[in-house]
């Protein structure tokens, strides 16, 4: 007893700093330490959903595995001579604006872009010539998000205190929306829209839909205590105007989807957490990435039929590591995506992770899941935002690090 009393300091330290040693081992194992690799298995889905949300029947599929090793290409880039158009190596990046923007798009003649300027509060445009004109005069300060319609002549604006406006620029007339809406998108049309309508009474939650100026809302399906995991997206094919997910294991959710009518949709099963979902062209495939434990907790892209009869079937793991919002299609089998040149483990589950790495520039062949290095930017970009023009000439992306719009010329 003398001698605890003498050295109880001395030992409480000690017991102290080996239990955080064993709790520091614990959470390593359970969040980061790569399990051994095991095959996918589909587990079967469920038909059992939240209350308010409709009952799909599974769509199990079927899981195709690309050919190969399932990596990306070697990448070295030999010689510092940046080449005017992507040939798979370095090339050259053009700065087109020289201020942090937002939620540029391409304009509605397919060659044009116009964006948010964050410092100003006005809207631009971007010619093919370089040229920058406003589209509108009026100022808009502090926007936090943009929604763009199909047609590009309408925007819902989102702000940090909750406001939304809808802003027809073609018309020049703008529209206040309810603040308790959130998370818009347009119908294929560029006239209706779907949103979460979010009451402070859990039971006064819902995915609901609109006209544009947000008369004859409609209520559609209760949310409830699910609005993380309810995705508004309305389908290019107008089949479907949400989707949510429900997880069925660690690593593995169901993705139902939402119709306008009440429809008995088939689910789709995937593997993993981190659902960011990106419709094809023809809303007929569905491109996401998810993270995993099988994965060491990277985005890993993945894509599924997403249409009809076919929803679940097809699916398969592309094998690239990134963000499906980091990705565009160019028309509805070829896939445009910026890759983080390495990734920390745990990046899916901590975007910021990635914060600073640089990305390379890859397309991907969804029939064949070929995987070809495109371009190498000469400089460090984050890339996000990614577009293609219409005659798929350039590309267009915003560098999350200085937010500036740059173009790639890929022929």
């Amino acid at each position: 007893m003398e001698f605890f009393t003498k050295y109880k300091k001395i030992i409480l330290a000690a017991v102290f700093i080996v239990a955080v040693f064993i709790l520091g081992y614990l959470l390593y194992v359970v969040f980061f330490k790569a399990p051994p690799e095991t095959p996918i298995v589909e587990a079967p889905g469920t038909t059992t959903t939240p209350a308010g949300l409709p009952t799909s029947p599974s769509g199990t599929g079927q899981i195709v595995n690309t050919e190969g090793t399932g990596g990306l290409p070697e990448t070295e880039v030999t010689g510092t001579q940046a080449s005017e158009k992507a040939l798979g190596g370095l090339t050259k990046t053009t700065s087109l604006n020289n201020v942090p923007s937002l939620a540029a798009t391409l304009s509605g003649n397919g060659t044009d872009l116009q964006y948010y300027n964050k410092e100003d509060g006005k809207f631009y445009k971007i010619s093919k010539n370089g040229e920058i004109t406003a589209l509108t005069d009026k100022i808009f300060y502090n926007v936090e998000t943009i929604k763009w319609s199909p047609n590009k002549e309408k925007a819902i604006l989102e702000y940090p205190d909750g406001a939304n406006i809808l802003y027809n620029f073609s018309a020049d007339k703008q529209v206040t929306l309810p603040s308790h809406w959130k998370d818009f998108d347009f119908s294929p049309d560029s006239n209706k829209i779907v949103m979460k309508s979010v009451g402070l009474d859990v039971d006064n939650r819902w995915l609901a839909i609109a006209n544009e100026d947000g008369s004859k809302s409609q209520a559609i399906e209760a949310i409830g205590e699910k609005d993380e995991t309810v995705y508004p997206s309305w389908s290019p094919n107008n089949q479907t105007i949400a989707m949510y997910t429900e997880g069925s294991g660690f690593d593995q959710q169901e993705v139902f989807f939402v119709g306008l009518n009440g429809e008995n949709f088939k689910s789709t099963v995937i593997e993993g957490r981190g659902f960011d979902p990106k419709w094809s062209p023809k809303g007929d495939q569905l491109v996401y990435s998810v993270y995993s434990s099988d994965n060491n907790l990277k985005p890993m892209l993945w894509v599924v039929g997403a249409q009809g009869d076919d929803i679940g079937q097809g699916r398969k793991t592309l094998n690239v590591e990134t963000w499906a919002d980091k990705c565009t299609f160019a028309n509805d089998t070829d896939l445009y995506c910026a890759v983080p040149k390495e990734l920390e483990t745990g990046a899916g589950l901590f975007p910021e992770l990635a914060k600073n790495t640089y990305d390379q520039l890859y397309k991907i062949d969804l029939k064949t899941g070929l995987k070809q290095l495109v371009a190498t930017p000469d400089g460090f970009y984050n890339m996000s935002n990614l577009i293609i023009s219409e005659n798929g000439y350039q590309l267009y992306f915003t560098d999350q690090t200085t937010e500036k719009i740059n173009k790639i010329n890929l022929k």
